[in-house]
């Protein structure tokens, strides 16, 4: 789908700026109209994180004037894999701080905006606002419904990408001229169905990929070139070198720009991604916390702790007298020949998996809780000589 350029050009390019782009302005796609719109454009790029990281880099370097980089997090030794924007120096630093500074060693012409807060409903639109354009580079669905609604509202355009293991999706939503986030999914999973990739892990080039295509996305729509992918949706398979396309069509039913939209304001999207509440005799899900469990394991031998993460997460860390039992083995039902009898702690990385194995044996009739925050909240308050990951 060919677009007009979003962006009118700025002011005529500087000697330096001609030098900087040289490269650009010899593409007639690009040219020095082109280029003049790319140093007008204003973009915002929501999260400094694995997919933030090559956006952010490539935009800058590209001759983006304004990029807006809004993040709350600070920089974690497990992020330096995929997050090249930040360094092994840059740990414990804000992320919003680290990924100004690695802009501004690109591309000193580039001004940057920090955000250094969280993006929510409240905040959001009066931030969006400012901006041509969304990149949005999260791992969470509250704020990818989040930052379609308020785009979608403000008729804005967004480049969206997805990554998990060794897979990504990407796509450019922008309601009224194309389907948004919602008219392709509707409601979110529910929680806990779709592991983060601190559960499932996430090959470091992947969203490295997919990132440096989302910029490419964003590029294409300021100077007004080439078939944005507006209406479809490009899947990659980073083990099979493969990428695959598929069609999206608006939906006249959608609550953001269907034809009778319900959503005519941010609303909350943690709530709406929660999932309606289920009324249920047992309450809650049944839980201990760290401290309750080690000492359960010293006074109560009828206790049997059980793994449900996969083989290769427990060789590199495991809490004692925990027997490994794959959350898939549930899913089968080959777990229940392995289990003994007597009551069962269930645990996983951070809690998402064991709350689904717990519903599982609870429906079952088996007397069984799980350990809230998974090992990682093990690891803060128990053993932290433990390794994390």
């Amino acid at each position: 789908m060919q677009l007009s350029p979003l962006v009118d050009p700025g002011a005529d390019l500087t000697d330096e700026e001609v030098r900087r782009y040289a490269r650009h302005l010899i593409l007639p796609e690009v040219g020095r109209q082109g280029q003049r719109r790319l140093k007008n454009a204003r973009v915002l790029m929501v999260g400094a994180g694995g997919l933030g990281s090559p956006g952010l880099l490539y935009l800058a370097a590209a001759g983006v004037g304004t990029i807006g980089i809004i993040d709350f997090d600070v920089v974690d030794e497990s992020n330096l894999h995929r997050q090249v924007i930040h360094r092994t120096g840059d740990i414990g630093r804000a992320k919003v701080e680290s990924a100004a500074e690695a802009v501004a060693r690109v591309n000193p012409l580039v001004q940057v905006i920090r955000h250094a807060e969280r993006l929510d409903a409240t905040t959001a639109p009066g931030i969006i606002e400012g901006y041509d354009l969304v990149v949005d580079g999260t791992d969470n669905f509250p704020t990818r419904y989040l930052v379609n609604d308020v785009c979608g509202l403000l008729g804005k355009p967004h480049v969206w990408a997805s990554i998990f293991r060794f897979d990504g999706q990407l796509s450019v939503f922008w309601a009224g001229r194309g389907p948004c986030y919602r008219c392709l999914f509707p409601t979110p999973p529910p929680p806990g169905a779709v592991p983060s990739c601190a559960e499932g892990g996430v090959l470091g080039v992947l969203p490295g990929l997919l990132g440096t295509a989302q910029a490419n996305e964003a590029i294409k729509l300021i100077v007004g070139m080439g078939d944005p992918l507006v209406g479809r949706v490009a899947i990659h398979d980073s083990l099979r070198a493969t990428w695959q396309e598929i069609g999206v069509r608006a939906d006249p039913r959608c609550a953001l720009c269907g034809e009778s939209p319900t959503v005519t304001e941010p609303i909350d999207y943690v709530a709406f991604c929660a999932g309606p509440a289920v009324a249920t005799d047992e309450g809650p899900l049944p839980e201990v916390s760290p401290r309750e469990l080690a000492a359960l394991l010293v006074s109560d031998e009828r206790v049997t702790l059980v793994d449900v993460r996969e083989p290769h997460e427990r060789e590199i860390n495991r809490i004692d007298r925990a027997i490994g039992v794959p959350k898939g083995l549930f899913e089968t039902g080959e777990a229940w020949a392995i289990l003994p009898d007597g009551p069962l702690i269930v645990h996983c990385k951070s809690g998402a998996r064991s709350a689904q194995v717990l519903r599982t044996l609870t429906a079952a009739g088996r007397e069984a809780r799980h350990l809230a925050g998974g090992i990682d909240a093990w690891i803060e308050e128990i053993q932290p000589d433990l390794a994390r990951y």
